[in-house]
């Protein structure tokens, strides 16, 4: 297979997940790593034999094909922008920015571009194969959801401020997830959220639990839980109740071991987090951005993916400071 030139931007949490993907696939060559911070990029730039550069210098290599946008997330629109403009295929982290006002400005930016985002549980293997089995039939016509999100452990105070909130930061996943398997736009959205683990979160003007619903106009209904802490790993999964049964992606475990005695059946505790419980759908996703840069692929989930999750995450948030409904 031809291996083709991508740029990675940003070398920090996700550049550190999807630039070895990009590095090891068979059909994409890291040539350049920009980051602000240079022993950052010159420490991947050493791992998989890129050049460290600056934006401007990747983007103007006609060799570059694609760029991974993973920088920090005020960034993520204007890097994303500065590559689509240079006719590049684009990857970008979720979300593409944290103001809705400011992505729906740039819509007729976006127009014909070549634009994959980072919803990567819809890559996730275990949930593909769960939605194919819903498309299908096997459970009769989807009446309702359930989706877990529990994060193992609360993030540091420092991170609150920038992160967007739980809505745009952490349940928008779990809104892209709803979106695709309920196969409709929820209209109605409803929203409730304490602060039950980490005061400081609070005084930070955010929540760490909540539970939403949503709505559909044909009247399938999708329940979200989430929360920043659940005490025993990374919590992921998905209920799909249909007319004639339920379809149940469960937890994933660290390995099938299970120890069973009189006493007492152990078996191995799940993923501590989200790099490894979803390092197959990174995996896959990178692969998927590779058959885009190719030619052989359009972008699975795009620009009016990111639009309709983020209107959804601000919903959540309004109606959990009403206490109403919103209607969309």
């Amino acid at each position: 297979m031809e291996r083709i030139d991508v740029a990675l931007i940003g070398a920090g949490r996700m550049g550190q997940v999807h630039g070895p993907n990009a590095a090891r696939h068979p059909g994409l060559r890291l040539k350049y790593v920009v980051d602000p911070r240079p022993e950052a990029a010159e420490a991947m730039c050493q791992r998989f034999g890129a050049q460290a550069a600056s934006l401007e210098q990747a983007l103007a290599d006609p060799s570059v094909k694609g760029v991974l946008v993973c920088s920090s997330t005020d960034q993520h629109l204007s890097n994303a922008l500065a590559a689509v403009e240079a006719g590049k295929a684009v990857f970008c982290e979720k979300p593409i920015d944290l103001d809705l006002q400011k992505v729906l400005q740039a819509r007729p930016r976006f127009e014909g571009a070549c634009f994959l985002l980072g919803f990567n549980r819809r890559f996730d293997p275990h949930f593909k194969t769960l939605k194919q089995k819903l498309d299908a039939g096997a459970v009769g016509k989807l009446e309702s959801l359930q989706l877990i999100n529990h994060d193992p452990a609360s993030p540091p105070p420092g991170f609150i401020p920038t992160s967007g909130g739980l809505f745009k930061d952490f349940t928008i996943h779990d809104l892209d997830m709803a979106r695709w398997l309920l196969g409709e736009e929820p209209v109605q959205v409803y929203a409730t959220a304490s602060c039950l683990v980490d005061p400081e979160i609070g005084r930070l003007g955010d929540v760490d639990t909540a539970r939403t619903v949503l709505k559909t106009a044909s009247g399938k209904l999708c329940v979200i839980s989430n929360t920043r802490r659940s005490g025993y790993g990374y919590d992921q999964r998905i209920e799909a109740f249909g007319s004639s049964g339920m379809l149940n992606a469960g937890n994933v475990q660290r390995d099938t071991l299970q120890t069973l005695t009189e006493a007492m059946v152990a078996g191995a505790p799940i993923h501590p987090g989200f790099a490894s419980r979803y390092s197959d759908g990174y995996r896959d996703q990178i692969h998927h951005f590779a058959d885009v840069v190719h030619g052989r692929a359009e972008p699975f989930v795009g620009y009016a993916d990111g639009v309709a999750a983020l209107v959804l995450a601000e919903a959540c948030e309004a109606s959990m400071r009403s206490g109403t409904v919103i209607t969309l």
